[in-house]
């Protein structure tokens, strides 16, 4: 379910690179599921367990989620009021990212007809 981009781009570059960094994917797989394992998130975004705790370490720090303890598990809460750490996009906030890549696809009645 990873985003990896594994082919040249358009360009033929040749060169394996994404639009989202590390940190972008683990706060997406999160949103996607609040209550995951680390290790499952690792898996999903492509890192090791010590990286993606580092990112959610990053991340709540940064005020991007808050880690609830709930039983043997964390249970996360994402901060869609956030706003992006670059200057160009700081007046943008990460909910409108969020809701791009876990929203439902809309259903086309011709399609599913």
């Amino acid at each position: 379910m990873a985003c990896m981009a594994t082919t040249a781009g358009a360009s033929g570059s040749g060169r394996n690179w994404t639009f989202l960094t590390n940190h972008g994917h683990v706060l997406l797989a999160i949103a996607r599921n609040p209550t995951a394992r680390l290790r499952d998130v690792a898996d999903e975004v492509g890192v090791t367990e010590r990286a993606a705790q580092a990112i959610v370490a990053d991340l709540e720090a940064g005020g991007y989620l808050r880690r609830t303890r709930v039983g043997r598990r964390n249970e996360y809460t994402i901060n869609p009021r956030g706003h992006f750490r670059h200057p160009a996009e700081a007046d943008q906030q990460v909910g409108a990212l969020l809701a791009l890549f876990t929203a439902e696809p809309a259903t086309d009645p011709a399609v599913d007809a």
